[in-house]
């Protein structure tokens, strides 16, 4: 007795290899977008323009710049506050940028691991 498989069922070879090579080329994309947000540069104020953070994609400091006028000795903890806010903020910048432009490539789809 023969197996009847419905004909939408498995593929073709040919459609398998063009599915490998969107995937591919996706991969590329992806790898490519990566390395072009490790390479760009996010940054973010806190107290209206007082302390401002710049970071690389790589979520590594490239510059902190603290106006004179909001060091008081007296209030350590304010300034403090406020360079903790600018470089939280400035890592949230990556990862919504990450975030927002993987999903162009992915369309949407979450691929685990990937960020």
């Amino acid at each position: 007795m023969k197996a009847r498989i419905p004909k939408n069922v498995g593929g073709s070879a040919q459609n398998m290899n063009q599915m490998i090579k969107q995937a591919q080329k996706m991969q590329d994309q992806i790898t490519e977008l990566q390395e072009s947000i490790e390479e760009r540069e996010f940054s973010a104020t806190a107290g209206g323009g007082a302390v401002e953070v710049v970071i690389n994609g790589k979520k590594n400091i490239k510059s902190l710049t603290i106006k004179p006028e909001v060091v008081d000795p007296e209030d350590i903890d304010m300034l403090q506050d406020l360079i903790i806010s600018a470089v939280n903020e400035a890592v949230n910048n990556v990862e919504s940028t990450t975030e927002s432009e993987m999903s162009k490539i992915t369309g949407g789809v979450a691929i685990p691991g990937l960020f």
